[in-house]
């Protein structure tokens, strides 16, 4: 996992709508939770995206924005965020390129370690989780994100 303090790698992946994204242009609205994750729908990725889902309104309102990774393809990730009403973006990293320059590749190069990354406009990573199993050190992490901004005053007009 990269350390706090480093340059986030610049990257481009296509969205779940087939339009290539670079993490340059998710920054442009505000720093942004960086999370990666190992599959669509399975049960611990499905319980991640909804916690996020259900805290977006409070991660925006201190202008945080979100994008998830993982490999598999734009069809899977539309249907996953319609299913769930996903208001984020969801990354393609299908031969695990970004998954490797993030250091969240898994045991001997099988499956996606489950991490957040938050990155501010400099492309610093400011802090990071890592938390495979424990979905609630994601949530912990994105709530103490949420309070240290909320202290610092950067609530959105």
């Amino acid at each position: 996992m990269l350390d706090a303090g480093t340059r986030a790698p610049e990257f481009v992946l296509q969205d779940d709508r087939g339009t290539d994204r670079s993490l340059t242009s998710l920054l442009d609205d505000g720093p942004l939770l960086l999370y990666f994750y190992p599959a669509d729908f399975t049960p611990g990725c499905t319980r991640e995206a909804c916690t996020i889902r259900d805290m977006f309104g409070e991660l925006r309102a201190v202008g945080l924005t979100v994008a998830g990774i993982s490999p598999q393809g734009p069809g899977s990730h539309r249907r996953f965020r319609e299913k769930h009403a996903l208001p984020f973006t969801l990354l393609c990293d299908p031969d695990k390129t970004v998954t490797r320059m993030y250091d969240v590749d898994g045991p001997l190069g099988i499956g996606v370690r489950r991490a957040t990354y938050l990155v501010d406009q400099d492309r610093c990573i400011v802090d990071r989780v890592l938390a495979d199993i424990r979905i609630s050190r994601h949530r912990q992490f994105m709530e103490r994100a949420v309070q240290a901004r909320t202290e610092a005053g950067m609530r959105r007009a």
